[in-house]
């Protein structure tokens, strides 16, 4: 893997493995690893020859471990991201099958791993704006808690010496295809079922796929990345009230209904719990709530200055081109 570059600019070459390789960040990251010149495989649930993609489970090693051999640098992206899920499951994907990943690196010689969190892993009460030191607390969500013990491997990795690890904590990744940011919130809206707690004053903290998908890869090429924790996101924090009335455009729709949080927490549990003793799946409950009532956003300076990372989308642009996908994708 080539890293003669300087700040802001990307050169990579070698072979890449990128987990759950079909998702929306990282099918964005295997074309712009293949634009560069790398050769790219990568893991997920169905198999995809035109884009190098084996099938396999990250809990079963035995389907997939021999592909990294000879690999330069893995991104590892495949997670449970869930704020309902059940701490079995998330535990077993994004703390123990990520320690098993790192094991397995190690073991095929791998040059140089980098973890994708989140800026979850600061939990949603902070009041301030957030950079990279600031203290993680468990706070018995799931997808918090174990992002959190998930960085803890990692961090242990590179400490020991076995390999460069490096740690990405993206802000809300949109655009074409963002099932969470997109295509969810406009069937909620379209259908009249969306509604913003903290009356939608909660921050947001968007950054479009392209963003971070530059912001990944300089974090994982630069020498000046090794060992470090990143906050990569769009560098602004506009309401949800904001953000979210570009889908209400979009649809054509009324302005966006809003209530307090308290209130819009109670009624998302209670939802939850109905939705889930019938069987079915929601990313309703507390902790979505939460989400989106934040207080604050998080500081991309070191990014900047370490990397010169700097995001080059803006909102408007982000949305015009997310509108346009939903258009051909027939969403709207």
């Amino acid at each position: 893997m080539s890293s003669q570059q300087q700040n802001g600019s990307i050169e990579l070459s070698g072979k890449v493995f990128i987990t759950g390789a079909s998702g929306f960040i990282g099918k964005a990251l295997a074309k712009r690893c293949r634009e560069l010149g790398a050769e790219v495989s990568g893991l997920d649930f169905k198999a995809d020859a035109e884009w190098g993609v084996i099938a396999g489970d990250l809990t079963d090693p035995q389907q997939w471990k021999h592909v990294l051999q000879g690999v330069d640098l893995v991104i590892h992206t495949a997670a449970i991201v869930s704020n309902t899920a059940s701490m079995d499951l998330a535990w077993s994907i994004n703390v123990k099958a990520t320690a098993a990943l790192l094991a397995h690196c190690e073991e095929a010689g791998v040059k140089r791993f980098l973890q994708l969190s989140s800026v979850a892993a600061y939990g949603f009460s902070a009041t301030q704006d957030v950079n990279e030191d600031q203290p993680l607390r468990p706070m018995g969500n799931t997808y918090v808690d174990t992002k959190i013990a998930s960085e803890h491997s990692v961090l242990a990795c590179h400490a020991s010496g076995a390999m460069d690890c490096t740690i990405v904590r993206p802000g809300d990744v949109y655009g074409p295809g963002s099932r969470p940011w997109l295509v969810l919130p406009l069937e909620m809206i379209k259908s009249g079922k969306f509604m913003l707690p903290a009356h939608g004053q909660g921050i947001f903290s968007p950054v479009y796929v392209d963003d971070i998908v530059n912001g990944i890869l300089l974090a994982a090429t630069q020498p000046e990345g090794a060992g470090q924790i990143f906050n990569i996101s769009g560098g602004i924090a506009p309401t949800c009230a904001e953000f979210f009335g570009y889908h209400a455009r979009m649809a054509n729709a009324k302005p966006l209904k809003t209530m307090g949080t308290r209130a819009a927490r109670m009624l998302a549990e209670i939802a939850r719990v109905v939705i889930t003793t019938f069987g079915g799946t929601t990313e309703l409950g507390g902790g979505t709530i939460d989400m989106l009532s934040r207080k604050a956003g998080y500081s991309i300076a070191k990014a900047d200055q370490l990397l010169g990372y700097r995001p080059q989308v803006s909102l408007e642009e982000g949305m015009r081109l997310s509108e346009e996908w939903a258009v051909k994708a027939k969403l709207l």
